[in-house]
């Protein structure tokens, strides 16, 4: 497989713009290095699409002894031969929904990749039990090497590949030998089923970036812990005439957006303090333990366990922006977020506040896993849109899931919205966004761009953006209007434990570097949701 070369001293772009290598406020003051990047993508011709299916595995270990079972993933890794923009831009990683208690699990997920070039590709698939308290035990590697792709290329069709144990829990196969022995098992070699399809050329005439997509897949992570130190809550639906119990809970949303990203949403960590740039490349001890530190917490905070829930949409659609909307409770509650979208173009969020930061750490560094380089960050909330405010009265039911089981949420507002049926017709809301972070400082002369690609993935959805530096006076305003909603929302409050690893929580040091440069607990996914869960 040929090396995968970084870009040394790239020619200058025709469509690259000088003015976005400025901020949007000048400044007499020398500005910290990092923020937007303007290295051009090298030209490179249109790749081909892929399609990846991950369909099964026969015969994996046995990772828990109590059970005698594992609860398995897969985690992909696919990289080619083109050349990156900089050598520290991540790969393209694709991760299966888990899979409970079975040796023998059935996925059926799909991974659809555009632009893999005619040189070929290799897949690195990596199985893992998943283990929410400690360390994910890997079960074994696949690799899957192909040299070269043209247009009659036949693919690949449901081709099983032998694991190789090399690298796999040494527990795990100790308990693999125990029980051929008792079982009289004769099967020791386990296997994953791959399927790979050409679906053609990428459109158009720009290749070097391979980017995701689709289909769209979501994953929704819980954490009560979490939630009472940041005050952030939810409510169990009333049962037996009842009234509804409000719970500390605290939720960290995952969507897969349809890509390209556009290739100018490029920012790199900004160095505001000399620490910053050892945290992000685990150069100095003190880097390489508040590195450690950040990814111990994005992986807390993403954990995956038996109350994680997983979903996808083959593509964008009123659905899926409906799904969105729930994840952000419409607009009940005064709820701000937090956000990153990566290169590849997942969106990580999670409910911010005053209350989230405990003085020293990054949240964006936190939702990014420590990246050097992401695509844009900032703050959202979503409100009713003034021109739907009298519709936002209407009857209309709440939308389904795909195992038609209704979503619920019945966060209160003293305001009275939590008593009025709200639409769920994404037309009638709105949805704020900024670039206020100061870990990446996204350039304001952008939003535009980032506006029309959340507003492609998100039909019918009213996008609008702000600029942090320029509108921070309304910004602020429309900001501590939400705070205000949340501190009149509420009610009694019952702690309702929720089965989670223990959680620690990041904290911001966002404010010190913007002074240099101005529903009931969710159940266990059935093995019938899995299909629809993967797109299969």
């Amino acid at each position: 497989m040929p090396h995968r070369p970084s870009i040394s001293s790239p020619k200058p772009s025709p469509n690259s713009d000088p003015s976005l290598n400025s901020n949007s406020t000048p400044s007499p003051q020398r500005q910290p290095a990092g923020g937007f990047d303007s290295t051009p993508i090298p030209y490179a011709p249109a790749g081909f699409t892929l399609k990846f299916t991950f369909h099964r595995a026969s015969n994996l270990p046995i990772a828990d002894i109590s059970t005698l079972s594992a609860d398995p993933f897969v985690l992909a890794r696919l990289t080619c031969a083109l050349p990156r923009r900089n050598k520290q831009d991540p790969d393209l990683v694709f991760r299966t929904p888990t899979i409970s208690r079975n040796v023998d699990p059935v996925w059926d997920c799909d991974w659809i990749v555009a632009n893999v070039p005619a040189s070929g590709f290799e897949l690195k698939c990596r199985i893992y039990d998943e283990d929410p308290v400690n360390r994910d035990d890997r079960l074994g590697n696949v690799k899957i090497s192909v040299q070269s792709i043209s247009e009659s290329w036949s693919g690949i069709t449901e081709q099983p590949y032998k694991v190789q144990k090399r690298s796999g829990s040494k527990r795990a196969y100790f308990f693999r030998s125990v029980g051929m022995v008792c079982f009289r098992n004769k099967q020791m070699n386990a296997r994953l089923y791959i399927s790979v399809q050409c679906l053609g050329r990428t459109p158009g005439d720009e290749g070097a970036r391979i980017y995701t997509v689709g289909p769209n897949s979501w994953s929704k992570h819980f954490s009560p812990l979490i939630g009472r130190l940041a005050g952030t809550m939810d409510s169990a639906p009333a049962q037996n005439g009842k009234k509804p119990v409000t719970r500390y809970n605290f939720q960290a949303i995952q969507i897969q957006l349809k890509g390209p990203v556009p290739a100018s949403l490029y920012h790199r960590y900004v160095e505001f303090k000399p620490f910053v740039k050892g945290m992000f490349t685990s150069h100095s001890l003190r880097g390489r333990i508040l590195n450690h530190a950040l990814h111990h917490q994005h992986v807390r905070i993403y954990n995956f366990d038996r109350s994680t829930v997983y979903g996808v949409y083959p593509s964008p659609s009123l659905q899926l922006t409906q799904q969105f909307l729930e994840f952000v409770h419409y607009d009940v509650g005064g709820r701000i977020f937090t956000y990153v979208i990566t290169l590849d173009g997942q969106w990580r969020f999670t409910e911010t506040g005053r209350e989230f930061g405990i003085n020293m750490l990054s949240k964006h560094t936190m939702h990014s896993d420590v990246s050097i380089y992401i695509a844009f960050a900032g703050e959202f909330f979503v409100r009713r849109s003034s021109d739907h405010a009298r519709k936002s009265r209407s009857s209309s039911p709440r939308p389904r899931s795909k195992d038609n089981s209704i979503h619920r949420d019945v966060s209160g507002d003293s305001d009275g919205d939590a008593s009025v049926p709200m639409s769920t017709d994404p037309g009638a809301y709105e949805l704020v966004i900024d670039n206020d972070s100061g870990t990446y400082r996204p350039n304001a002369k952008l939003l535009p761009e980032l506006r029309e690609f959340l507003s492609m993935n998100f039909p019918g959805l009213h996008v609008t953006t702000f600029d942090c530096q320029e509108d921070s006076k309304l910004l602020n305003k429309l900001k501590e209007e939400q705070r205000d909603r949340k501190t009149r929302s509420g009610r009694q409050m019952t702690y309702l434990q929720r089965v989670s690893s223990l959680s620690s929580i990041s904290s911001s040091d966002e404010e010190d570097s913007t002074s240099i440069g101005g529903s009931p607990p969710a159940p266990q996914m059935r093995q019938s949701q899995l299909s629809s869960a993967c797109g299969g």
